[in-house]
């Protein structure tokens, strides 16, 4: 026998091998994300179910998982999930995300595609902070300073983040605040003000009709955690005259999508609209 034959001989080919291992690592990182879907764990059955696999298949793969810490399983009930160095991992990811940095290639599309400003934001406290900006090209445009504030309750983005808090937040930010006439548009009792946020949830945008100025227009989305609660926002700003009533609900639209291309980006979730007061 040659060098060459003995070197081979006894073992698979290189090709077969390395796609092996690969199937063996898509399945398993298969496996850890079913099981992080169920934090109460599954039972080796509904694994090897949910995933279409031999419950041999998925024993072994589990072990696996197990062995380097990843999941864990309860003997008691026989349920398997995921082990803390899962949690570890998603914490990293977590605490490393820029949400400001990932959105602004988004914010600068918005931009090129309505042909208007757009503008990203977070809540502090009863106020919404401007943090990104990409501007529009138009002479006669909107432009906001970034680190400069505006009522939650009278700009888009303030509403597209007020529309999410869990109540309890809400009533605390009415509480620290109140509803100012910014304009005599500006949704000023708190009748209006929820019947508002209900109409946010329902369609995943907000919209501000010369609330925070005269002549001004602005629809916006938020972007939101993996818990689901309210992140930042993102919006589109400019004149009536660009932005009539007619042209809101298209903007909306894209700024739904968006903001939840953002949101799946950054590990979030949009929560279940049906989960909030009316």
């Amino acid at each position: 026998m040659t060098e060459g034959k003995r070197r081979t001989a006894g073992r698979p080919a290189s090709g077969k091998s390395n796609a092996g291992h690969s199937q063996s690592l898509v399945r398993g990182l298969n496996l850890l994300e079913l099981l992080a879907a169920h934090p109460g764990g599954l039972a080796l059955s509904d694994v090897a179910e949910q995933a279409d696999l031999a419950p041999s298949t998925t024993h072994r793969l589990l072990q696996a998982l197990q062995s380097q810490g990843f999941i864990t399983q309860d003997e008691a009930l026989g349920l398997w999930r995921i082990d803390v160095k899962t949690f570890r991992i998603g914490n990293s990811f977590l605490e490393a995300r820029d949400f400001v940095g990932a959105s602004r290639p988004f914010l600068r599309r918005l931009t090129h595609l309505t042909g208007e400003t757009a503008n990203l934001g977070v809540r502090d406290g009863a106020t919404a902070v401007f943090l990104a900006q990409s501007e529009s090209p138009q002479m006669m445009r909107m432009i906001t300073r970034l680190g400069s504030r505006a009522p939650l309750h009278a700009s888009g983005v303030g509403k597209a983040l007020m529309a999410w808090l869990p109540d309890d937040e809400l009533e605390r930010v009415l509480a620290e605040r109140g509803l100012d006439q910014v304009t005599p548009n500006t949704l000023s009792t708190p009748a209006t003000l929820r019947q508002a946020m209900a109409e946010i949830r329902q369609h995943g945008y907000a919209c501000d009709r010369e609330e925070h100025a005269i002549g001004l227009h602005c629809v916006a989305a938020c972007i939101h955690d993996e818990h689901g609660i309210p992140l930042a926002a993102i919006s589109v700003s400019g004149p009536v005259a660009r932005i009539p009533d007619t042209r809101l609900a298209g903007l909306g639209e894209l700024i739904r999508e968006t903001a939840a291309e953002i949101t799946a980006l950054l590990g979030g979730r949009v929560p279940d609209a049906s989960n909030f007061r009316p």
